[in-house]
């Protein structure tokens, strides 16, 4: 039903509904950048949960470790310290992205809520 004078495609927006609307483009852009660094970091952890796995079945003592783009020869043991370190260091990234795609997905249902309590139809929200 439609109200009197006002026809369901024709509401008014306000400063405040625009500032949602740029608010909600941006969290969206957000989310896809954090998607794409979760999806990297998760590769990246594969790849040290890989290289440890690779590192335990070689019996040699003086093992080829990359820094940068060389390959250096490092002793075995300080190459698994490294990469202990390497994955600590991923897998506490990959949660801080994790909490922020979250935190963003939240909000982003919040503002959802709004401008579809408002615009009902007229807006559209959704990825295609």
């Amino acid at each position: 039903m439609q109200q009197a004078g006002t026809s369901g495609s024709e509401v008014e927006v306000t400063w405040e509904d625009q500032q949602n609307i740029n608010k909600f483009g941006r969290f969206n852009n957000r989310l896809h950048e954090l998607n794409d660094e979760i999806k990297a970091a998760k590769e990246k952890c594969e790849n040290l949960e890989d290289a440890s796995n690779e590192l335990i079945l070689t019996d040699e003592e003086i093992v080829r470790f990359q820094i940068g783009e060389v390959f250096a020869h490092v002793p075995k043991d300080e190459v698994e310290s490294r990469i202990e370190k390497l994955q600590e260091e991923t897998s506490k990234n990959l949660e801080k992205l994790e909490e922020e795609k979250e935190s963003i997905v939240a909000q982003m249902a919040e503002l959802k809520k709004i401008l579809y309590g408002k615009f009902k139809d007229s807006i559209n929200l959704e990825e295609d």
